[in-house]
């Protein structure tokens, strides 16, 4: 009788042992959507830093699905001198979904021109800093438009970065642009970029791969491309008018006028 009460204690022990040994629920599972607290996701194959999922708020404003993701990193690397060391062709459409940060701003590139050497059109023809600082001209004598220097020093080539979405920093654009408004128009000019930025000419010859003042960040490729001629280069040989040399996101309304001379390459 006692050995038969033994017998059952055992088993009795050896089945708690058994429920006690199972692994603990792991500290990273899956979160609810409404949880407070961020947590870490895969990163891209594009970039080498820790993505953090940040919450929506209304400076990140969405573009249309299928082009540009709508929430970035809050860690973003910034791209180094070598990416801009190539021809201004090349480079432009590259730019596409990178970011633009400037303090708290930060807009994330939907529409760029290319401006290449021997180009009528190319006012920086006669020669520009190395590839990768920025070039700032005023247009008009209103409009200060910002351009991404391409290519090796003295090559006189560019790009014109046309239009953005608006990724952070959304009260602040619209304080320096005058416009409480979210929509398209806030952004869809390269006069509009320099106004959300705060550029002056004095950019002008600023490295954009190196942190502080204003950077260019990586960020991801978009899904399809638009391409176009330039907008208002008339002045310019027609070889070069009618040269495709305009790039956009295509299926984000995040673009200038005119939207219907872009085309699918």
């Amino acid at each position: 009788m006692l050995m038969r009460d033994e017998m059952k204690r055992t088993r009795r022990s050896k089945q708690v042992t058994a429920k006690s040994s199972k692994s603990p629920i792991p500290a990273n599972r899956i979160r609810d959507e409404d949880d407070d607290e961020a947590w870490p996701s895969q990163p891209s194959e594009s970039l080498t830093v820790t993505e953090v999922k940040p919450k929506k708020s209304k400076s990140q404003l969405q573009t249309k699905p299928g082009s540009i993701p709508d929430n970035p990193p809050e860690e973003m690397t910034i791209l180094p001198f070598t990416f801009f060391q190539i021809d201004a062709l090349d480079l432009a459409p590259r730019l596409l979904g990178k970011f633009l940060r400037r303090d708290d701003v930060v807009l994330q590139i939907t529409e760029v021109e290319a401006y290449r050497q021997n180009d009528s059109a190319c006012h920086g023809r006669f020669g520009f800093g190395p590839g990768g600082n920025a070039y700032v001209y005023l247009c008009y004598g209103l409009h200060t438009m910002l351009n991404v220097v391409a290519d090796k020093e003295g090559v006189g080539a560019a790009v014109l970065i046309r239009s953005c979405a608006p990724v952070s920093g959304l009260e602040t654009i619209q304080q320096r642009r005058g416009q409480k408004t979210d929509k398209p128009v806030l952004l869809n000019g390269p006069g509009k970029i320099g106004q959300a930025l705060g550029l002056s000419t004095e950019w002008s010859n600023h490295p954009l791969y190196t942190p502080g003042g204003l950077e260019i960040l990586d960020g991801p490729e978009p899904e399809k491309m638009l391409i176009g001629p330039r907008v208002g280069i008339e002045y310019a040989l027609p070889e070069h008018v009618n040269a495709l040399w305009r790039f956009a996101v295509a299926g984000t309304s995040w673009i200038s006028a005119p939207k219907n001379t872009l085309r699918p390459p």
